[in-house]
């Protein structure tokens, strides 16, 4: 599966793309903003391309321009994700290299996801939080419309929102 935006293509992570991963999985400003360790090695972001990026709904975000992996997208569906959710719901969670921030990209991913977890998928609720502190990742939330739902207080304070289905319709309808 793959899905397509302006800049953008969203497709499965390859074992060919370990180089590119690590060159951005590397930088000690990605990974534990996003609640990951930085990557150590090539193997490893090739190891970590076999396990957790080999999930179903995990997307490789590939700028249509150079071909180039900058960045992960993803969708978790029940059991998965880092939030309690039920059926009918899905996790939305991103990142991407730093020369690539502040350019819109990851909101623009952001959005297949959320048509292909409304339209495709038949979800009712998406669900996406972010780290105290993540200024980056709350202002990808607010763009893409997602509202405050609650604070998850565990070991790093998680900003919880989400969207329903009638929210995302009403912002298509513009």
């Amino acid at each position: 599966m793959e899905l397509e935006t302006k800049r953008l293509i969203l497709r499965p992570w390859r074992e060919s793309d370990a180089e590119a991963l690590y060159k951005y999985a590397r930088d000690p400003r990605v990974g534990p903003a996003a609640g990951w360790p930085v990557h150590t090695s090539v193997e490893n972001s090739r190891e970590i391309i076999r396990t957790v990026l080999s999930e179903p709904e995990t997307y490789a975000v590939v700028l249509k321009e150079t071909g180039e992996p900058v960045g992960s997208a993803g969708l978790m569906l029940p059991p998965d994700g880092n939030l309690p959710m039920g059926p009918g719901e899905g996790e939305i969670g991103y990142w991407i290299g730093v020369p690539y921030w502040g350019q819109g990209l990851i909101p623009e991913a952001v959005e297949a996801l959320l048509d292909r977890g409304f339209q495709e998928l038949g979800l009712h609720t998406v669900w996406c939080g972010y780290f105290e502190g993540n200024d980056k990742s709350r202002r990808v939330q607010v763009k893409c419309g997602f509202r405050f739902h609650h604070i998850q207080a565990d070991e790093r304070r998680t900003y919880v929102n989400l969207m329903t289905r009638a929210e995302w319709e009403a912002r298509r309808k513009g």
